[in-house]
Order: C-alpha cells, then sequence, then structure tokens
C-alpha cells in the first residue's frame, strides 16, 4: 500500500473527483454513517480511494484532519457494518495529515448495501441504484442478451441469407474475402456467429445489427426502430406509423435519412439568397438516434427505439434506464452494450468517447434552438429536441437548462461561461446584458452552476462552470 505524498499530489491534480477518487475535508471529524455510506458507492462503482483532511474543490488544498485518530479500531467497525474490509492509511502530508481510505471493488455479480439501500454516487450526491443498474450487476458473469442465439441450426447459405454480409465490409472499409469460409469465419471472430455443433448459431449481437430482415428471427422485429409522425402537438392523430425491418448498422443510414425527409423545412434568406433549414439539426438527429440504439436495455421485451415526430418538437427514447443522471451526460459516458457500440464505432456510426452529446447541444446552440431535454423515466430514457422558439417564450426551466448546457459545453471545451458568451448563445445584443444576467442568477439558484472564482463580484465578468466541476 504506503501511499507517498507524491501520489496524494497526483490525485489531488485529478481534473475532478471520478470514479476511483472522493475528497472529503473532514477537518475535525467525519460522521460514521455517511463514511460508511461512501465506502459502500465506491465499492459498488468498483472500488477507489477516499482521501481525508483535502478540500472537495479545486485547488483541492490539503488541510489535514484530526478526525479517526485511531485508524485500525475505525477499519474494524467497518467491516462490523458493511462486511468487507477497507484499509486505512496515515500519511503526514507537509501541508497536514491524510487520511487514506482503500475501498476494494464489489464482487462480480453481487452489490454492497448499507441500511437497506444499494448506494452509488451522481455528482455530490449518494443515491440509490436503479432497478436497470442493478438487474445488470446482477446478471455479471453470465452470458448477456448480445451473445445469445437469435437462430440456431444455420449452415452456411443461411447464414450469407440472412445476415448482410457485404455490408459489414462496405461498412468497416475491408476487403471482401475471396471465400465464404472466411467471410465466416470473419464474422466468428466478431462474435456475431458461433459455432453450435456441426452448424452455425447466429448470436442477438449478428442479426441485430446485420439481419437483412429483423422479422426473419424470432423476438427480434419488436427490436426494430418505430418512426411516428403526428400530427398537431399531440398524439391524437397520426399521420404515419413505420417500423424498420433491417439491422441497426445496415439500415442505419437509411433511417436517418427517412427522419430527416419528414422533418418540416424552414426558409431562410441571407444575403439576398434563399435556402431551407431543417427545423432540426441533422448531425443532432443522427447522433440520438445512434444513442438510443446503442443505450437501450435489450432485456427490457415488447418495446422498441421510438423516434416521435411533432409540430413542435421530435421526441428518441429507448428501453431501460441510463446509468448516468441525465446532468452529466455532456461530461460523463458508459456504454450499455459494449460489443455493439464497438462495431458501429468502427462503422462510422458513432463515437465511442461521449462526444455525441457534445455535438447535440453544440447543434442545437448553433439553429439557436431551445436545450435538448434529457429525461428518465420508470422504464425509458428520453430526449427531447424543440422546434425555435424566441428566449421572450422560453419558461425559467428553459432558460436554466440552455445556461448550465452551455456552461457544460464550455467546461468541457477547456472554456467557462460567461455573461457575454451566454449572450452570444442566445444571439442577443449588449443591452440584454441584464437580462442574461438574470438567467445565469436562476441557474445558480437551482444548483446547477457555480461561480469559477467565488471573490470576483461583477456579475459581468464573473466566469462560471457546472456545479460538479
Amino acid at each position: 500500500m504506503a501511499t507517498t505524498v507524491q501520489q496524494i499530489d497526483a490525485w489531488r491534480a485529478a481534473r475532478s473527483e471520478d470514479q476511483r477518487l472522493e475528497f472529503k475535508e473532514a477537518k475535525t471529524q467525519y460522521d460514521n454513517n455517511k463514511l460508511y455510506k461512501y465506502c459502500v458507492a465506491l465499492a459498488n462503482e468498483g472500488g477507489g480511494h477516499l482521501l481525508m483532511g483535502v478540500e472537495d474543490q479545486p485547488p483541492r488544498r490539503v488541510v489535514g484532519t484530526s478526525a479517526f485518530r485511531d485508524p485500525i479500531d475505525m477499519a474494524g467497525k467497518i467491516f462490523q457494518a458493511l462486511g468487507f474490509r477497507v484499509d486505512i492509511e496515515e500519511v503526514q502530508h507537509p501541508d497536514g495529515r491524510v487520511l487514506v481510505f482503500h475501498i476494494p471493488g464489489r464482487p462480480s455479480g453481487s452489490v454492497y448495501a448499507f441500511e437497506g439501500a444499494y448506494l452509488m454516487r451522481t455528482g455530490q450526491q449518494l443515491v440509490p441504484m436503479s432497478e436497470d443498474r442493478l438487474r445488470t450487476i446482477f446478471a455479471e458473469g453470465t452470458p448477456d442478451w448480445l451473445s445469445e442465439p437469435a437462430l440456431k441450426n444455420c449452415d452456411d447459405s443461411k447464414v450469407i441469407k440472412l445476415l448482410d454480409t457485404q455490408a459489414y465490409f462496405d461498412l468497416l472499409q475491408l476487403p471482401l474475402p475471396a471465400s465464404r469460409s472466411n467471410v465466416l469465419q470473419r464474422f466468428e471472430s466478431e462474435k456475431l456467429i458461433r459455432r453450435d455443433g456441426s452448424a452455425w448459431a447466429i448470436t442477438n449481437l449478428g442479426a441485430i445489427l446485420f439481419a437483412k430482415e429483423l422479422d426473419q428471427f424470432d423476438r427480434l422485429g419488436r427490436k426494430a426502430p418505430r418512426v411516428i409522425h403526428y400530427d398537431g402537438t399531440s398524439k391524437l392523430k397520426t399521420k404515419l406509423d413505420r417500423a424498420g425491418n433491417q439491422g441497426y448498422a445496415v439500415g442505419f443510414q437509411g433511417l436517418v435519412a427517412f427522419i430527416n425527409g419528414l422533418v418540416p423545412s424552414n426558409e431562410v434568406i441571407e444575403k439576398a439568397l434563399r435556402r431551407e433549414v431543417k427545423m432540426f439539426p441533422e448531425i443532432a438527429v443522427r447522433e440520438l438516434v445512434a444513442n438510443a440504439l446503442i443505450h437501450q436495455d435489450f432485456t427490457e421485451s415488447g418495446t422498441s427505439v421510438m423516434i416521435e415526430l411533432y409540430d413542435d418538437r421530435m421526441e428518441i427514447s429507448n428501453p431501460g434506464k441510463s446509468f448516468i443522471a441525465p446532468d452529466r451526460f455532456i461530461d460523463e459516458y458508459q456504454s450499455r452494450n459494449e460489443r455493439l457500440a464497438d462495431i458501429m464505432r468502427r462503422a462510422g456510426i458513432c463515437e465511442e468517447k461521449g462526444s455525441g452529446v457534445d455535438k447535440v447541444v453544440h447543434s442545437a446552440e448553433a439553429f439557436q434552438l431551445p436545450a435538448p431535454d434529457f429525461r428518465i423515466g420508470e422504464r425509458r430514457t428520453s430526449v427531447v429536441l424543440f422546434a425555435h422558439t424566441e428566449l421572450e417564450q422560453m419558461d425559467r426551466n428553459d432558460r436554466v437548462r440552455a445556461s448550465y448546457q452551455h456552461c457544460c459545453l464550455r467546461y468541457v471545451t477547456n472554456e467557462k461561461m460567461t455573461n457575454q458568451s451566454l449572450r452570444e448563445r442566445f444571439k442577443l445584443p449588449e443591452d440584454k446584458t441584464a437580462t442574461v444576467s438574470q438567467i445565469i442568477a436562476a441557474t445558480v439558484d437551482a444548483g446547477k452552476i457555480k461561480p469559477a472564482d467565488p471573490a470576483q463580484t461583477s456579475t459581468r465578468y464573473r466566469n462560471y462552470v457546472p456545479f460538479w466541476a
């Protein structure tokens, strides 16, 4: 173990508290129950280190702690309360005493609880794990849905007949092998098919990505994305209701083109030239559809990815609750279906680095649209894109959401939000400085952003960062 002063300083220099680190000042004392909860949450996230005697905000000065003067006794109490061992180490930093709690990760397929709650961290808060996340953890070590067979007892010809092998090599920009056996060997290496005695089994991964027709596979027809176009702003009258039937990788470009074909255009005049502009940015539609396909919970039955188009908005939703809180979509990323995401990334359909939401927010700002609304329901995760609305027509929630997302977007590009940058986001003149200050103040009051330098008294020149920065 033997944590050094240099290691502590390296942890302090980290950009933000991540899944492996937690800092607490605890100058004189710290509540035992709160400590137990953080140990459980960190263990559930894979283990990590909790440092006491260090400020939890950058630059994270070492302030020293006099809490838990007998670390061995406290380690025993943690074991009695939680049932797993946490080693506690005292480090004499030049600026004060630091306690380092070495918290192990939970065993695979199990999750720790304290006082009946399975805890995890979300930003600065400890929250109970969602049913969706718990189900995923408990399923660890068992075959996942993507590896299960979609169709068994297939010979070579049937695999080629049901899966679009040509599309696979085209999308990945690979030369098509000269022999069918080499094609099948490549598909086997990608776990799109697997040996089943003397025959092949097409996996759910292979079928959901490269099926020529999804309804040729039992249960997969209901996994096809569904596009619904309503007349008006409610679900009362439907213009169109159509489900796809191709695998996600094979049919993605056609699906996005079909959706964009339904999106109405507005005519704008720039320098005496007329041009048509879609109500919603095509890049935003593409990224959100890709995210919905990739991050859905395939174990949810009788439901699929849905794209619903209204006169004033578009809603894109997928089965399953997100692992990440909506407020952290811009700066965090966790793929639910890693192998599917990997192939779609290599096929140029998505990026497996969490930048898709950044593009969505940026394109909404460029098109002068209200900020997208990310929502998590009981069994679905959804995103709402809104048609253009003047600032005067936006309510308080719309303005706060736009201010927060703009602040996040600036932060992840190593910049800070200012009154001027937010005015530029809304395309407002300088005489609207007071209006923008009111929006910023409302966002601060909502706990979404905070001043980067609390000592700066001028609201006009103050910089802001997200609450989690």
